[in-house]
């Protein structure tokens, strides 16, 4: 199944000049989905993770049922201020400023592997943050994984760990 055929394309959003691959479309075909799930455990079992972190929101579309279907854990990582407990941050630099991840604070065991994953690879700021984050706690980065690459934007230099995409676009 080619999966490129689920994803829609919607111009000018969330701003005018941008390209949004939508993951919408293939979420709502079952068949598609699943098949996403699936290749991706696939690519990512030979890894052994213990625990599949999520980035969010649509990072835990991926890791959720990726989880599931790999019969592991799954932590979310998200925006400052929107997990309960204790929680542990990590900030990095944005084209125009920073921004602030953070973890809860007894997700990650030192030592676990763990593979983090979102639903998009764009310039790999975000990625890098999460994997960053997932270190300081203690947690191997023995991968990281998405649906749908930017290849012309090159995040993929800025992941230190074997990376996975299910879907590539060179423009």
């Amino acid at each position: 199944m080619n999966l490129k055929e689920h994803i829609r394309s919607i111009p000018d959003f969330p701003r005018p000049g941008i390209l949004f691959y939508d993951i919408s479309t293939l979420l709502a075909h079952a068949e598609a989905w699943r098949t996403t799930i699936r290749r991706l455990a696939a690519a990512l079992r030979p890894q052994e993770p213990e625990l599949l972190v999520g980035i969010e929101s649509r990072g835990f579309l991926v890791a959720a049922p990726l989880a599931y279907e790999l019969g592991r854990g799954f932590a979310m990582v998200r925006k400052r201020g929107k997990l309960p407990g204790r929680t542990a941050a990590f900030s990095y630099a944005l084209e125009y400023g920073t921004d602030t991840i953070e973890i809860q604070e007894d997700m990650i065991r030192p030592g676990q592997r763990i593979v983090v994953l979102d639903d998009l690879l764009a310039t790999g700021g975000t990625m890098q943050a999460a994997i960053s984050l997932v270190r300081r706690q203690g947690g191997i980065v023995v991968a990281a994984a998405c649906i749908i690459e930017l290849c012309f934007l090159e995040g993929r230099r800025r992941i230190d760990v074997p990376f996975t995409s299910m879907i590539a676009y060179d423009s």
